[in-house]
């Protein structure tokens, strides 16, 4: 094994990805919180994939939380849900639907600030019911809960684990591996932007000109 392959092993150990989407929702009376929860999100790993700001009748409401149907909680929910605009988002990120549910607390927001007191619930909630945030308890439930809040979008699966290796071997170690190879024969005074601007130069996916000649050929 070469130094170049040896240090590409260090930077890039077998890849154990498995990126997850989850529901993430600003219910109607922190709403106006908007980019302060946003920006707690970014700063907890997290991507913003989808976003969108609408608000839910009470039929839409009673819909997105069949699974709750019967429940003595349910009429309040409802109302309280459709009380207003709410912000629906679509995070990711490694086991982004436990940690979402992490970041957020217990339930109850009058609980949450006792165990809890630095998860969201406990900052942004009031009580079992106005506990301010929404989250996917399972990946199912994300993908039907997603689907719900942004039907026009396509589910396309993430790679993960074997695919997720194919797809690093075939499409990024080759070109990435000659570029660690450039840097190491040109040792830069900035490895990192050296490295940055030579895979970008060097991107195998860059759209490329056909160059014509401009001589016009004449028939005779």
């Amino acid at each position: 094994m070469s130094n170049v392959e040896a240090e590409m092993q260090m930077l890039m150990p077998e890849p154990q990805i498995f990126v997850e989407r989850t529901l993430a929702v600003i219910k109607p009376d922190v709403a106006h919180k908007e980019e302060e929860i946003e920006d707690l999100i970014l700063r907890s790993g997290f991507m913003i994939l989808q976003k969108r700001k609408l608000q839910l009748s009470p039929e839409q409401c009673s819909n997105f939380y069949a699974d709750q149907y019967g429940k003595m909680f349910f009429p309040n929910l409802t109302a309280y849900m459709s009380s207003g605009p709410i912000v629906a988002m679509v995070l990711a990120r490694y086991r982004a639907v436990s940690y979402w549910k992490e970041l957020l607390g217990p339930s109850n927001s009058i609980r949450a600030k006792i165990t809890h007191p630095h998860s969201l619930r406990a900052i942004y909630g009031t009580d079992d019911l106005r506990n301010g945030l929404h989250g996917s308890r399972s990946i199912s439930t994300a993908e039907r809960e997603i689907r719900f809040m942004f039907p026009e979008v396509i589910m396309e699966p993430i790679p993960a684990g074997q695919r997720a290796r194919d797809y690093l071997n075939f499409y990024v170690k080759p070109t990435l591996l000659a570029g660690l190879t450039a840097l190491c024969k040109e040792k830069p005074a900035d490895p990192m932007i050296w490295l940055a601007d030579w895979l970008i130069e060097h991107n195998p996916n860059k759209p490329r000109l056909q160059h014509y000649g401009t001589e016009k050929k004449h028939q005779g």
